[in-house]
């Protein structure tokens, strides 16, 4: 019988353990839903683009042609 209890322990453990794993995980996720929402800025290439250093570069590059073609 003590290996019967000691099964049904060690099963009650994992599953007790997979179900606050799975409820952490569902909350983790969430909560970042939240915070990407809530700032509201690009993710990616678009954040790049639309940094001021990479539009002061960009103005640059284009006052540089703009003079060269002057010429």
């Amino acid at each position: 019988m003590d290996s019967g209890d000691e099964r049904r322990g060690w099963f009650r453990t994992f599953v007790l353990g997979g179900v606050v794993g799975a409820s952490a995980a569902l909350a983790a996720n969430a909560r970042r839903r939240r915070v990407q929402r809530r700032r509201g800025r690009p993710r990616g290439l678009a954040a790049f683009e639309s940094a001021p250093c990479y539009l002061e570069l960009i103005e640059n590059e284009r006052e540089q042609s703009a003079v060269q073609d002057e010429r």
